[in-house]
Order: C-alpha cells, then sequence, then structure tokens
C-alpha cells in the first residue's frame, strides 16, 4: 500500500476512525468527524469518503446504520502510514536501562526481565525468543558427560555469557572422549558456531577416514543431535498471559483457549518469530497476517537483538487488534535496542 493511494482527506478521515476505535473499540460516524471538526466538509461529504474508504477495504461496517471500523487493511495502512510514534518518557527510558542488567552472567535471567518489562509496559503479553546456542558464535565450549546417555554443551559466547544445553545421545561417550573433542574444536573453530563446525567436519572427515573415522562420527552425531533438538525445541519466554485474559474477557472462550494453545505448544510462533529474526526495524503484523489462526485476532510487534554483529533472537508483544500501537512500536524498538546494547557491553 501507498500512500498516493488515498487523498489527503481520506487520510485525515482513516487516521481519525482508526485513533477513535482503538481508543474506544466503536464504530464512528459521519456526524461525529463533522461533530469534532475533524474535517470542515459536510456530513454528505463524509459520508461519501468513507463510503470510497469502504470500497477499498480500509473501513467495514459492522451492521447496517452503524459508522465505520477499520479493517486490517486500514489499521496496516495506518500504521504505515498515518502513525505518529510517541517516545518513550525519561522515566520509562531509566527504568529500562535500570532493569535490563546481566547479574553473573545470567543471560537467561535478561531475557525474561525483557519479556517481564514488555508485558508490564504494554499490558499485553510479552515474548523473546531465545537464541539457538548452534548458531552462536562461541569463545569457548566444553562437552561435559552428565550421565550415560547425556552430554552437556557448556558454551561460553564471544559476548562472555555462559550458555548450557543438555543433548539426549544413544551413543556412550566417555568424559576422555569429551575433553578430546572440546580440545579440538576450540583449537580450530573458535569465533564460528556449531553449525560451521558440522559443516566443516562433514567435509575433512573422510581425510581422517581410517585413523579417526569412529571418533569423527561420534562427534558428528553429537552435534547433530544437539542441532536437531534445538529445531525442534524453540525457546520461547512468554509473560503476562493473565493480561490477555483481562482484555478479551469472556466473550470469546473458545478463540481465547485457541489462542492459549497456540502459546502452549510454541512452535508455530516460534516459526513465525524465527522467519523474521533478520529485519532490520520492528514489524507489525496485524490480525489475519500473522498466518495463525489461534491469534488472528491479534497483534503482534516484533524486533530483533543481538550483539554488536549477529542477530541472536527476537522480541515483542502479542495483544488485541486494538492495541496503542504508537506507544508500543517504540517501546519493542527500544527495548529490542537496550537488549542489544546491554550484550554487547557485556564484551
Amino acid at each position: 500500500m501507498k500512500n498516493l493511494s488515498l487523498r489527503e482527506k481520506e487520510k485525515i478521515v482513516l487516521k481519525a476512525i482508526a485513533e477513535y476505535y482503538l481508543k474506544a473499540g466503536k464504530p464512528i460516524s459521519s456526524g461525529f468527524i463533522c461533530q469534532k471538526r475533524i474535517l470542515p466538509d459536510s456530513p454528505a461529504t463524509i459520508r461519501n469518503i468513507m463510503f470510497k474508504l469502504e470500497e477499498m477495504g480500509f473501513l467495514s461496517q459492522p451492521h447496517t446504520s452503524a459508522g465505520r471500523v477499520p479493517t486490517d487493511n486500514g489499521l496496516r495502512f495506518y500504521v504505515n502510514s498515518l502513525l505518529e510514534e510517541t517516545p518513550l518518557s525519561l522515566s520509562q527510558m531509566s527504568f529500562l536501562a535500570h532493569d535490563l542488567s546481566i547479574k553473573k552472567g545470567d543471560f537467561n535471567s535478561l531475557l525474561h526481565q525483557a519479556s517481564r518489562y514488555l508485558a508490564d509496559q504494554s499490558d499485553s503479553l510479552g515474548f523473546v525468543l531465545s537464541p539457538r546456542i548452534s548458531k552462536i558464535r562461541f569463545h569457548h565450549l566444553r562437552f561435559i558427560k552428565i550421565s550415560e546417555n547425556k552430554v552437556m554443551i557448556l558454551l561460553v559466547t564471544s559476548f562472555n555469557i555462559v550458555l548450557t544445553e543438555i543433548v539426549p545421545t544413544e551413543i556412550y561417550f566417555n568424559q576422555e572422549e569429551l575433553d578430546r573433542a572440546s580440545h579440538y574444536i576450540n583449537q580450530n573453530f573458535r569465533g564460528k558456531n556449531l553449525i560451521f563446525v558440522r559443516d566443516c567436519l562433514l567435509g575433512e572427515l573422510p581425510k581422517f577416514k581410517f585413523k579417526f573415522e569412529q571418533a569423527f562420527n561420534k562427534l558428528m552425531t553429537l552435534l547433530k543431535a544437539s542441532i536437531v533438538q534445538e529445531e525442534q525445541e524453540d525457546q520461547i519466554i512468554v509473560q503476562g498471559a493473565s493480561k490477555l485474559i483481562d482484555k478479551f474477557g469472556l466473550m470469546n472462550i473458545a478463540k481465547l483457549k485457541s489462542l492459549f494453545q497456540n502459546f502452549e505448544e510454541k512452535a508455530n510462533l516460534a516459526k513465525l518469530l524465527s522467519d523474521f529474526i533478520s529485519l532490520d526495524r520492528v514489524k507489525v503484523l496485524i490480525g489475519s497476517e500473522s498466518n495463525l489462526p489461534g491469534i488472528a485476532d491479534c497483534s503482534l510487534i516484533l524486533s530483533h537483538y543481538g550483539d554488536s554483529d549477529q542477530v541472536l533472537g527476537s522480541l515483542g508483544i502479542i495483544g488485541p487488534k486494538r492495541l496503542p500501537y504508537k506507544k508500543i512500536i517504540p517501546l519493542v524498538d527500544n527495548v529490542a535496542k537496550k537488549l542489544s546494547q546491554t550484550i554487547s557491553q557485556n564484551q
């Protein structure tokens, strides 16, 4: 949708209807626009403008003789072309700077802080998608045997945060084998990630076919198991679910149940977030744009975070379509930037 697709008066009417709907949740009539002197034109002229906006798919009429409300397309045009964002206040920025801090290298705690802050400040559901350990560049890595069929991957990132992951394996490893594998990877692949290591080892395997084939095969099996497990179990930190219950109320229990089933399973939501993980700016998905039936009545505002040269994950909020976008968009943008800044300063 381009700005040139609407004339100036049409933009003014659409903006007025969108903002009133977001605030009050009610249809707006041509008489209301005249009464508020939003345009100096007659009610008949304003009705014609509203009718044209309806024909173009920007407005809809809930029932006969009612005023109009914005459609998903109307809200999309409003967010893209008509919205005037409200910057965060100094007190919000000060609280954000104080609240998002890494304590004793506890990266997971930092992500929970960000999710909680998003939920509290937006009065909606805040989420953070944790980074996949296999995609993070490491400064040091170690494999630790914790049981007969489980190995822990301990990874010190390039930004000096310790991450761990427990990988089930059907192949027996003793700690000496794991130490040799850890030493080999640290010597040859520091500054890379585990996916890069896996791909390189696949290429190197023929060179060591006779002497080290068994050791390489075992190491490859462990790396593959770790990466496959991550792809199946994306971790999403979600806070503020009760806020959505308050917003939806008891009007549509079936839709609310479907919504929380989506959050519980998390796989579809994780896929959606991963698809947008390298965006350059805040992304707004309104209603059906998310292609997730369970949240078709919601909007998602998301951005990404990372260190100085690597995108690690995404974050944002989920709430009803009637969100105060002018407040929420800069909120998500600032939390993403602050989280990234906190990670980079830890290097």
